[in-house]
This record gives structure tokens, sequence and C-alpha cells, in this order.
């Protein structure tokens, strides 16, 4: 193994004894120490896990292991003493000691509790490591604009980062509600504690209810054992209920107490459980609308928009697309292990015109479709999906130098696809893997009408 363990003791016996074991029969590299200070300046080198005597020559080794918490709370510490008394023990563990060990050491004993420390240990750096990248992922450093309407967005949200008032986020779908909530979240004064997801749209609404908070054993048909909602599993962190405006009536209502008294009860229940939940709700609804037709109650719409912050659309900040295209485009180079290296400037224009319907989520699905389909170093208007690409063709097309509008004669089919075939040969210089690729169709195919109508592949270069 690659793990470092400390052995702290002056005992030279003892430190032999506990060398081997851990190098020779253990597989893990060991460094020795005499004394506590020495092992202290040590710390740099990062161990894995330290075996500490409590009697040293220096220093006390609860008065180490109180220096080494200081540093690395986590750290396993596994006290070794001759002394053997109940006192001892008690006081290395409340200090925060993994295991406390009498000598002589059992070996049989040592072996499973130094495995069990450093795998403990290994995890809890993991979650660590999963905590600090949520937050860099979901900082508000991470969300991507250049428009002026987002940036007084984010001007609102940086307001909001240390206080616990409710927020509702609204925008079209795709437009990044979520993005923002987590930015909220992740960036604020309650970025340690959960962050939990409810869409009220996809959940069906006879579960909604139990999936917010929670059911006793026995409350309903199904219920064959208690469950914990998501407001109690939000505890001290933030609960994001995204499509608020699917919610029925009569679950708004105890969503409003839940704002109100901060308090809720499981389905089935009598206990009153306490809610120390930030609440962030989204809607791509007009909740003002829903509210003037009796849809969406009024004392809940007005508790939950204290703050609202808008999200525009895509169409009505198009210099986010080009700013997009490049973070995307980087991202999924990198996923796809492509290096496609700009977008053509006919296909720039149709991105930028298009009116993006599903805002940044489509433009993300996009631009990792057309880079799955690109052979080249750039993306070009081949590869675009119909849906966008047609919304931008041209009202009149030439084929042979004939133009074709309302007015222009009508071409036999069978000539037209034996035209596209020619120009798309003499476009690609004979190339038959690309103008097959360029007409959409499989090499055999191009093959099999070049044959039938009669195409001399060198003739027509």
């Amino acid at each position: 193994m690659d793990k470092l363990i400390f052995i702290v003791d002056d005992e030279e016996s003892i430190l032999k004894m506990l060398t081997h074991w851990c190098r020779n029969q253990w597989n893990y590299n060991v460094k020795t120490f005499v004394n506590g200070n020495d092992a202290l300046n040590a710390m740099s080198e990062n161990p894995d896990l330290i075996l500490l005597d409590i009697m040293l020559p220096d220093i006390n080794g609860n008065d180490v292991l109180r220096s080494i918490k200081l540093k690395d709370t986590q750290l396993p510490v596994i006290m070794l003493s001759a002394q053997g008394s109940v006192e001892v023990a008690l006081e290395s563990i409340r200090l925060g000691a993994f295991d406390y060990f009498p000598k002589p050491i059992d070996k049989n004993r040592l072996e499973p509790a130094i495995r069990n420390a450093i795998k403990n240990y290994d995890l809890e750096r993991e979650v660590v490591n999963l905590k600090e990248n949520l937050q860099r992922e979901y900082s508000f450093d991470n969300i991507i604009s250049a428009d002026k309407k987002m940036q007084e967005a984010f001007r609102m949200v940086s307001k909001v980062l240390d206080n616990d008032i409710t927020v509702l986020i609204e925008g079209e779908s795709g437009t990044g509600k979520e993005l923002i909530a987590r930015a909220i979240h992740f960036a604020g004064k309650r970025k340690a504690a959960p962050f939990i997801i409810v869409n009220c749209a996809s959940i069906p609404r006879d579960l909604l209810e139990s999936e917010l908070f929670g059911h006793e054993k026995g409350s309903f048909t199904g219920a064959h054992q208690r469950k914990i909602g998501k407001f109690e599993l939000a505890k001290g962190g933030s609960i994001f209920l995204d499509e608020i405006g699917e919610m029925e009536m009569s679950l708004q209502a105890k969503i409003l107490r839940v704002i109100q008294l901060k308090e809720f009860e499981r389905i089935g229940g009598n206990e009153v459980i306490k809610s120390d939940v930030r609440i962030i709700s989204a809607t791509n609804r007009d909740l003002k609308n829903a509210v003037e037709n009796k849809l969406f109650r009024e004392d809940l719409y007005y508790r939950l928009s204290s703050f609202p912050i808008h999200i525009p659309p895509l169409r009505e900040r198009r210099s986010d697309i080009v700013v997009l295209i490049d973070h995307f485009m980087k991202q999924f180079n990198n996923k796809l292990g492509k290096n496609i290296k700009g977008v053509s400037k006919a296909t720039m224009k149709i991105l930028y015109d298009y009116d993006w319907p599903g805002n940044v989520r489509e433009l993300e699905n996009t631009l990792e479709r057309c880079l799955i389909l690109s052979d080249g170093d750039q993306i070009d208007v081949d590869v675009l999906p119909l849906n966008i690409a047609s919304k931008f063709a041209p009202a009149a097309s030439a084929v042979n130098g004939q133009l074709f509008g309302s007015e222009s004669p009508i071409i036999p089919f069978e000539k037209l696809k034996e035209e596209a075939i020619k120009h798309a040969l003499k476009s690609t210089g004979g190339n038959i893997v690309e103008a097959a690729r360029k007409l959409r169709i499989g090499r055999a195919t191009l093959y099999r009408l070049m044959d039938k109508y009669k195409i001399d592949h060198d003739k027509n270069l």
C-alpha cells in the first residue's frame, strides 16, 4: 500500500516490533519517531494514521494528540500506553483518538483497527473533496453570462446569500433556474448543509405530500415503514421546490404553514417537527396569472416571492449565445476526446439568430450533438439539427444553375437526387466518404445511386 503510518514511541523494542508488523506484514509505509515534537514537525508529510505512545520523553502523548487534531480533525490516531487504565483510555478518546491499545499490544486487534481507521479517513476526505467540488462547481463564478440582464440577476442573487429570505426564481424552462438556486445555497451561509431538490411537476400529486413531509408506518395503503420527507432531510440547509406552480391547492396550504410556523407533521403522525430550512422555489409559469385564476394561493405567492429573481430567456440575451457556445465546446471537446476548434461563420449566424425555445439546455444539447457528428476541425451547418437549420434555409435553391422559387418549373424528384449527388461529389473533390456524409446517406447507398444514375465518379470532378 502507499499509505503512510507514523509510529511515535521512545521504546526501541516497540518501534521495531510495530515497524515490522506495519511495513513487512501489512505493507504500509512507515516513519518512526522517538519523541512527540519531531512527529509534529513532520506533519507536512501527511500521514494516513499515527500510532502514538502516551508516555513520551519530551511531551505527553495527549498533548501531541491535541496538536494533531488542531491541524487535522479527521486524521486517525491510535493511542498506545503501558499504564492500561480506563481513565487514560477515556481521556484519549475524549480528545479525539480513534482507538486505544494497552501494552503489550494485541497484534490481532491492531491490524483491523489500523485498516478500518485508514478506510474511514479516506472516506471522510472523499466526502470533504466532494463538498468542495460541489461548492466550486455551483459557485457564483461558474455561471456563464456576459449579458447585462443576467448581471442584474447575479447582483440580486448576491444580496440573498447570507440571509434566509424566501426566494422565487422565475424563468422559462432551460434558463438555468436550478443553477441559480444551487449558487444561492453553495455560496451562502448554509453551504455545508444539505441542498435538497424536489421537482413538483415530476412527482405524482398523491405522492408529493409524502415526498415533502414524510409519513408514518401504516398511515396509508402501501406505507409499510416510516419515511423521512425532504423537509426533514434538508435540516439546516436549503430545499429547492422546482415548478412550484404545479402544486395542488391543498398542499400549498401546508407549504404556507411551514413558511409561517417553521414546523410540519409527517402524514399519519402527531409529532410536530421543527423546520430549519431555507426555501428556494422556481416556476416557469406566470404565478400572478395563476393567482387571478384561482389556481395558486395568493397568500403563498406573496410568501414565496419575498425576493423574486427573474432569469431572462436566451433569445433576450443573445450575447450569451456566443459565450455559451465557447464554454460548451470546451466542455464537450474534453468529454468526447475531440479537438473541434470552432464554429463556421454560417453556422454561428444560424445559432445566433435562432430563438432557442428550450433556452440554455437546448443550446447545450445541440452543441454536444454537433460535436459528436463533426469530423472536421469546425462545426458546419450540415451537422445542425433539421429543426434549427430548416428555419434558416433559403427560400430558393440552386441545382445546376437553375433557381427554384415560387415561379420555377417543377423538376422530377429523381432528377433532383441525381443533381444532388453530382453536386456533392464535385464539392468534396470526389471524396465518397465525405459526399455520403454531407448527403446523410451510407456509402453503399451512394454507390448504388451513382450506378443507377450512371454518374461517372471521375468525369463528375
